[in-house]
């Protein structure tokens, strides 16, 4: 059968700005026959990540992330219905899910890859496993109790960059629910800064992009900075570590504004603000969730009881067609996203 497939078309450059033209689609022909382990799946959704920048490079300056190749199909965060299973886990109707999911519209895979999801954790919103109730909620949730050091009735004041993106929008929300007193998000139009303080529930917002951000914190946290939640690095890190108080804490989840540079992550901070960080003892270490799947499972029903509970909202920008994933990348690296940025493939959840 003949297939559609997102394979990447040229690449940016260490220092370049991704575009959409740096992915190209194509037609190829899927094999109507699968083999013993392997299962057929249709794509419903998939996701496009910050993280994937890097996958542009020829080197993606990690040990466990691999580069996408040129002119080959690209692969991410991906959820689909099972057609065909050969798989002794997986029937026909399961939905299932992957890390490595390719950008087709239909998939032959090797069933060890893949996860069965349960809609009933998510109310039926099957996207949400790519989001909130998947990776990047885990990211935000096990990065705050492992790096945050909350403590609830201890009044901290919590800030969070990018606060509006996939992680950042939970972020804040699971400060709350932690125990953190107050939460300040920083992100870049106002629309942004009204969802956050009216749909999420932070206390204040930032429009990095007007007036002072420096005056703005110092403002709206009169008593300094003890978590940090970054997503963002650059300036606004650096102002934002200025003004944390000794002992305190930084969630290193992201510098998105460093991704199109060619520097080490995490990136280096400025002499100046290093100095600040060495002499109040602000925790800055590199957190990646994937060291910690042993919490994965106990996670995600955490974070499935508080989306059912109304305690978290959940916000996507949702993008329609296989031949957007690349406008829909280009996107979300300039910031065009409120929550998780999606691309919808197919809405058909039978077979």
């Amino acid at each position: 059968m003949i297939v559609q497939r997102v394979v990447l078309n040229s690449r940016p450059g260490k220092n370049g700005n991704p575009v959409a033209e740096n992915f190209r689609v194509e037609e190829v022909n899927l094999s109507d026959n699968i083999n013993e382990g392997q299962v057929q799946v249709r794509t419903l959704y998939l996701s496009v990540d910050p993280y994937m920048r890097c996958r542009m490079n020829e080197d993606t300056g990690t040990d466990y992330i691999r580069p996408w190749e040129l002119s080959q199909v690209v692969d991410g965060g991906g959820i689909g219905i099972v057609e065909e299973s050969k798989h002794i886990n997986f029937t026909k109707g399961d939905f299932v899910t992957s890390f490595y999911w390719p950008w087709q519209t239909k998939v032959i895979l090797d069933g060890n890859s893949l996860e069965k999801v349960d809609p009933q954790l998510v109310d039926g919103h099957l996207s949400y496993f790519l989001g909130a109730i998947g990776i990047p909620g885990l990211t935000s949730l096990i990065g705050i109790q492992e790096k945050g050091h909350i403590t609830a009735g201890s009044n901290q004041t919590m800030v969070v960059s990018g606060a509006a993106g996939a992680c950042g929008s939970l972020a804040g929300q699971i400060g709350h629910l932690m125990g953190c007193s107050r939460v300040v998000g920083i992100c870049g139009t106002q629309e942004k800064c009204l969802f956050l303080t009216s749909e999420l529930g932070f206390d204040a917002a930032v429009n990095y992009k007007k007036g002072n951000v420096a005056e703005q914190l110092c403002e709206l946290c009169p008593a300094g900075v003890d978590v940090y939640f970054d997503n963002v690095g650059g300036d606004i890190s650096d102002t934002v570590i200025s003004q944390m108080n000794q002992n305190s804490h930084i969630i290193l989840c992201g510098q998105i504004s460093q991704y199109n540079k060619d520097v080490p992550y995490p990136p280096p901070l400025p002499p100046a603000i290093e100095a600040i960080q060495k002499e109040r003892n602000i925790i800055r270490e590199r957190f990646l969730v994937l060291n910690y799947r042993d919490k994965f499972e106990s996670g995600i029903l955490q974070l499935s009881q508080w989306f059912k509970e109304g305690k978290l909202k959940i916000r996507e920008t949702v993008t329609n067609g296989l031949e957007n994933m690349g406008a829909a990348f280009q996107s979300m690296m300039t910031g065009g996203n409120i929550g998780k940025q999606i691309v919808c493939i197919s809405e058909e959840t039978s077979v």
